[in-house]
């Protein structure tokens, strides 16, 4: 797979089931698939029902190979923690997908689409196991942060923070 024949848009009903069990397999992988992370979200079987709608201000984006196969992808929705901040969620990608710099892609189109509607910074939850993700936020130009007081899953146990311009 070449990552010049993919496409980034947003989520569709029909992209609900690969990418909850891409994200399943990702923390399984991991040892992560335990309560108090994504695994076990109510929404995460209907991603395309949770994503849309809410003004604009959540969304959900899908690589996509040349074939229409979502490969994976990532979510933005507010963050209650801080003010005028949004959440990083859900970035997860197939196995055949890694390595091939679309994790990088998708983190530049939700903090576009981020700015692009008023958010001031963006905030994520991961976990010490997920070391390649840790690697793609640090390039990113997040930084760890303590705890905050709200948080969306109380399994992770990193928490990073980058303010947009």
């Amino acid at each position: 797979m070449d990552s010049e024949n993919t496409i980034i848009r947003q989520i569709r009903e029909d992209d609900d089931k690969a990418l909850a069990d891409t994200i399943r397999k990702n923390l399984e992988k991991f040892h992560l698939d335990i309560p108090g992370t994504v695994y076990y979200d109510p929404e995460l079987n209907h991603l395309s029902r949770y994503y849309t709608g809410n003004h604009g201000k959540r969304a959900y984006f899908v690589v996509e190979d040349g074939k229409g196969q979502a490969l994976g992808g990532i979510g933005i929705d507010c963050f209650p923690g801080f003010k005028n901040c949004a959440e990083i969620q859900k970035l997860y990608l197939s196995e055949e997908a890694k390595g091939r710099g679309l994790g990088k892609k998708l983190l530049k189109t939700a903090e576009e689409y981020a700015v692009g509607v008023g958010y001031q910074s963006l905030y994520l939850e991961t976990h010490t196991n997920l070391e390649i993700a840790i690697h793609l936020y640090e390039k990113a130009g997040f930084h760890e942060i303590e705890k905050p007081q709200v948080v969306q899953h109380n399994t992770m146990n990193l928490f990073m923070l980058k303010e947009l311009p």
